[in-house]
């Protein structure tokens, strides 16, 4: 057993987990924490040791059944460190061909003549970049082609990432012979590490490249044409392909992620796939109604009918001249809010007109007005 830990909980499932769940939970971690994956690096080797010793438990029935029952197995606390205890007293007494109960863990750790051995490939696939761009209201209704200019990682151009100087080439590693791995015994056992020189990819930079520092790759700006669909909203992503940093070796690029950000705009207020623009009206218009020219986004100027009477705050609506709906048909609606603004800096003759306006008026001019007055004078009775 692992010392003082639960095995459930190194492998990350539940006491009543399938056999299947361990499984996939098995890989999953040992994947994670393979060499070729860290780097060798010590902790995380410590912990493939970790898990592997409790997936070796939890895969076979009848030890688990014992775990689960008296939390050993055959009486044994099974300890990782050192390979020694639970692991050297199930192996003793076999011979060269013997498949352990941990075949898993020396494939992914441990190297024996017999065994596959893993060499780190020199071609790496580039790492995506993301970057932001703003666009205004009326480019993500209508569409757009804009120019990106982001900074990424791109393949020098004097050595042509193979990272040697002009002449010179990647040499076979003398560290570990071309292999990508160094041997160490650790008593009957034959330990395999990735090379700390050539970190596993088996090629030695003698003469490294004066631009790029031996690396294969600059640091540069970049700037690429990318196509707004229309319809797109704040915080949508784009993708283009191969326009990330480029690969190592020979490898693949990566890809570039767009995060567009949209501009305010001074009369448009976009709601989903609704656009709502204020418009501003005269106190008389309110009143007696009438016909104005008012703009929308992308669809030039149209007649707004105000009827008589209207408040402010009222919507009216034009169907279908709102936001395109992204990747499909048809679109949103424009509304207008109208606000009645009421007049100020009268002259003394506006003024007598709107007292004797007042004078004139009466329920059927004002009915929430009049409305309000009667409850007003009921509750103060």
């Amino acid at each position: 057993m692992v010392r003082g830990k639960d095995l459930y909980e190194i492998l990350g499932v539940s006491k009543n987990a399938t056999q299947e769940e361990i499984r996939r939970a098995y890989l999953k971690l040992a994947h994670k924490y393979h060499p070729d994956k860290t780097g060798g690096d010590k902790e995380a080797e410590e912990k493939l040791k970790e898990i592997n010793a409790a997936y070796d438990v939890l895969k076979n029935p009848e030890k688990r059944a014992q775990y689960d029952r008296y939390g050993t197995v055959d009486g044994q606390p099974f300890d990782t460190g050192g390979f020694t205890g639970g692991f050297s007293r199930g192996f003793e007494g076999f011979g060269e061909g013997f498949e352990s109960p941990f075949d898993d863990l020396f494939d992914m750790i441990f190297g024996s003549g017999s065994r596959r051995t893993s060499r780190r490939s020199s071609a790496q696939r580039g790492s995506d970049v993301e970057t932001t761009l703003t666009i205004t209201l009326k480019e993500s209704a209508t569409g757009a082609r804009k120019r990106v200019r982001y900074i990424c990682k791109e393949q020098c151009s004097e050595c042509h990432g193979t990272g040697s100087a002009p002449g010179y080439q990647p040499e076979t590693c003398p560290q570990c012979g071309g292999t990508g791995q160094i041997r160490a015994s650790q008593g009957f056992f034959s330990i395999t590490r990735t090379c700390p020189q050539c970190h596993g990819v088996g090629k030695y930079i003698s003469k490294p490249c004066l631009r790029c520092g031996g690396q294969g790759r600059v640091t540069a700006t970049r700037e690429t044409d990318v196509n707004i669909p229309p319809g797109v909203d704040e915080g949508t992503t784009l993708r283009s392909v191969g326009d990330g940093e480029s690969g190592i070796g020979g490898g693949p690029p990566g890809d570039l992620y767009i995060h567009l950000q949209i501009k305010s705009h001074p009369l448009f207020e976009r709601k989903g796939n609704d656009l709502y623009c204020e418009v501003p009206i005269t106190l008389s218009q309110a009143i007696l109604g009438t016909t104005i020219k008012v703009p929308t986004l992308i669809d030039g100027s149209i007649d707004l009918i105000i009827p008589s009477g209207t408040q402010s705050g009222d919507l009216l609506r034009k169907k279908g001249l709102g936001m395109p709906r992204l990747n499909s048909r048809g679109r949103g609606d424009l509304y207008y809010k109208i606000i009645v603004e009421v007049p100020v800096r009268l002259s003394k003759r506006q003024e007598e007109l709107l007292h004797e306006f007042d004078d004139l008026a009466n329920s059927k001019n004002y009915p929430k007005h009049w409305k309000f007055r009667e409850i007003k004078d009921q509750n103060l009775e």
